[in-house]
């Protein structure tokens, strides 16, 4: 399996062949995929653990009943619509899941901010870390935006962006060599049996931000929304939105009802200030509405604008 070692791979499928009976609630469309390895970037991997919970869950914990009651599945979408909706969000902490994730490292790095999660990640203070560190596709090299310090600009192209790729690989390949030296491991060209090698939780520094490193990730369906709403957005860095948005895909299998109201409630919806509201009630009143006049700064303005999509703020 793409991303496995051989180990991870044969335990997958030994857990795959030997599945067992429960008697609690489960998800038909995320047990069709758990511990399935889903490819994301050159080597990482992100699948399911284990899970807990489904939409009975949420609408369990919100009518605070045993089982799943006699009521029907418009109802329950319609709660669960409801508490999304009015923002409440305790329902949503019942159910949880746990992903195990390669990814790397500066990718790791940006993750790790959303705080209200488990986290375990592989240590290379005792393990020595494999060979492998990402490079991005010529598509995803770009320059730095003139307009955002987070973000992106044009397209790197040609020969600037062979030499970025050049540089990554060389540099990443040099760091690896130069690590396996400082171990003293056996498979480095200035092995020395007369040597033990430093100690891995210092020649560890020497490596990239682009190493891939794995960890196991468990949180609850609320946080895991917060999480996705940030990752799966369109203006999210490329690397960390390709593993958002194939958890995106495992959440629509997984609670089909919630992910069909996060969608709608949360990523395809839009937030706007109490002055942003009035300027909108103006316009529909149908006052010429500027962004002198709003009350609106000019990055406001373009971001409603944005939002909106209205003929009459383009124009003005």
């Amino acid at each position: 399996m793409i991303g496995l070692t051989t180990e991870q791979a044969a335990e997958i499928e030994s857990i795959r062949a030997t599945p067992s009976s429960t008697l609690r609630p489960v998800s038909p469309g995320l047990e069709e995929i758990l511990h399935k390895s889903f490819p994301v970037l050159d080597h990482g991997i992100i699948r399911v653990v284990d899970y807990m919970g489904d939409d009975s869950a949420i609408v369990q914990a919100a009518r605070v009943s045993y089982g799943r009651g006699t009521k029907r599945i418009q109802e329950d979408s319609g709660l669960i619509k409801y508490l999304l909706r009015h923002l409440h969000t305790t329902p949503f902490e019942m159910a949880e899941i746990k992903f195990h994730v390669k990814l790397p490292i500066f990718v790791a790095r940006q993750w790790i901010r959303h705080r209200m999660a488990s986290v375990n990640e592989y240590s290379a203070r005792y393990s020595v870390l494999d060979n492998e560190f990402y490079i991005p596709q010529p598509e995803h090299l770009a320059a730095q935006s003139t307009l955002n310090r987070q973000g992106r600009g044009a397209v790197l192209e040609g020969d600037e962006a062979a030499e970025v790729i050049s540089l990554l690989r060389r540099d990443a390949e040099q760091a690896y060599d130069d690590y396996s030296t400082m171990l003293n491991d056996p498979g480095s060209p200035d092995h020395r049996d007369d040597r033990s090698g430093l100690a891995r939780e210092l020649a560890r520094m020497n490596l990239s931000l682009n190493f891939y490193t794995q960890w196991y990730w468990k949180t609850d369906l609320h946080n895991l929304m917060n999480f996705l709403r940030l990752r799966a957005d369109s203006h999210a860095q490329f690397e960390i939105r390709a593993y958002a948005e194939i958890m995106l895909e495992i959440m629509a299998a997984w609670v089909p009802i919630a992910h069909s109201a996060f969608k709608e409630y949360r990523m395809e919806a839009v937030q706007l200030s109490g002055t942003a509201v009035k300027a909108v009630r103006r316009m529909i009143a149908g006052e010429a509405v500027s962004q002198e006049n709003s009350g609106l700064s000019a990055r406001e303005w373009q971001e409603l604008s944005a939002a909106l999509d209205l003929p009459s703020l383009k124009a003005s």
